[in-house]
């Protein structure tokens, strides 16, 4: 634990350092720490030991996932989605069970995997985080209709694939544990408690009993997250999908706590990723790497350069977008953080198929961020309409511009 703790703290501290030149060049956080977490790993140094079954990794990617879905719920309020919904509509209508259907294709006909597990990695791999096109998706030159497209996609679509998820896995376990009733109500009761608690929270808020302190804004989405997690642990309702409604309905019912907590709450969420990933990249061995296969890493590059940029493709016919505009939504398709967690929850369902899917899970995600990561500055430069004029031309013609009685044009 002292060793992790001394690497995240090191790493963070490095990551905050280098964070100006990695808005401005390929250097990516998340690629740091995924590397960083790969070499203090077992595989190779050693010095942060852990195992997928540790309960401080399932502990830690449960409550990453969590403060994830519930700030993406932020991102998606009903306000949101009726001003802009056409452009999300198709990705999240047609491009989310496009690319689920042609991942769980190639999964089948390459891994060999059935076809219960082959939806269920599919499932898995379909999520999208814009964390890691992060240059795409803040840089105000790109057109506002295609940051807003992948900020309410990659928002959306990580609590509208996790019931795909939970009922692929209770499949996959077999019959003999296949209880369609019990899975309904966790879906249910998390449902209830991500509306209801937020709800209620911000009606009693609006009385005259009560009124929060400027400084304490930010903490009223906290307390209503924290009272959310701790409901659905109780009750055992679903832990992810109260967290997605959660945000959501206080998106959707009291903006001005969205906009209180942003800052501070994407910072929470931020940390607990980059945690996590340091994490996941110490289960990243060489060996681990090695028993994927040639198979394997086929799956991995067509789940990434196939799969979504097909199903985007014909998504996006007839829409409006630009040739540019389009490429980009088709390759920013990161696997985002809740694969890596989904992976975990598959690996601990103790399913025949689940090292093996785990495995895949694995290298694709290690490829997504390295690849998405590192290419985001780039796309980002070329809806930048002053990265064509080049630097020397521009500095002469704001010395021209300064020379004494010239008038500008």
């Amino acid at each position: 634990m002292t060793a992790l703790l001394t690497a995240f703290a090191a790493l963070l501290l490095l990551a905050v350092l280098v964070s100006s030149l990695a808005n401005r060049t390929v250097l990516s956080t998340a690629a740091l720490f995924l590397v960083g977490g790969f070499l203090l790993g077992d595989g190779v140094t050693g010095v942060v030991s852990l195992g997928p079954g540790d309960e401080l990794v399932s502990g830690l990617a449960e409550l990453a996932l969590f403060a994830v879905l519930f700030t993406d719920g932020m991102h998606a309020g009903w306000a949101d989605l009726r001003s802009a919904w056409r452009l999300p509509g198709r990705a999240l209508g047609w491009g989310l069970p496009l690319t689920l259907l042609l991942t769980a294709v190639f999964a089948h006909w390459l891994v060999g995997l059935g076809w219960v597990e082959s939806l269920l990695i599919a499932a898995v791999l379909t999520p999208t985080d814009p964390v890691f096109a992060a240059a795409l998706v803040g840089n105000e030159r790109v057109p506002p209709r295609l940051r807003h497209l992948l900020n309410v996609e990659s928002g959306v679509n990580d609590g509208l694939v996790l019931p795909f998820v939970v009922v692929f896995l209770a499949i996959a376990r077999g019959s003999g544990d296949l209880h369609l009733g019990r899975l309904a109500a966790e879906l249910a009761g998390g449902l209830a408690i991500g509306v209801v608690v937020p709800w209620a929270a911000i009606m009693l808020e609006r009385t005259r009993l009560f009124a929060i302190a400027p400084k304490y804004e930010p903490l009223n989405a906290v307390a209503i997250g924290l009272l959310v997690l701790a409901l659905a642990q109780v009750t055992h309702a679903n832990l992810f999908l109260a967290a997605f409604a959660a945000g959501v309905t206080i998106a959707s019912i009291g903006a001005q706590h969205r906009q209180a907590f942003t800052e501070f709450g994407e910072l929470v969420a931020e940390l607990l990723k980059l945690a996590a990933l340091l994490v996941f990249g110490a289960l990243l061995s060489p060996g681990f790497l090695g028993d994927v296969g040639w198979a394997g890493w086929v799956f991995a590059v067509l789940a990434l350069v196939v799969a979504r940029p097909a199903a985007i493709w014909v998504s996006f016919l007839r829409s409006g977008l630009t040739a540019r505009e389009q490429a980009a939504v088709m390759w920013f398709g990161p696997k985002g953080f809740a694969s890596v967690v989904y992976g975990l929850l598959v690996l601990q369902a103790h399913i025949p198929a689940g090292e093996k899917i785990f495995h895949l899970v694995g290298v694709t995600i290690a490829l997504s961020i390295l690849a998405h990561s590192s290419t985001d500055i780039i796309v980002a430069r070329g809806f930048d309409e002053e990265h064509d004029v080049p630097a020397w031309f521009d500095r002469a013609r704001t010395l021209t511009r300064r020379r004494p009685g010239r008038q500008d044009p």
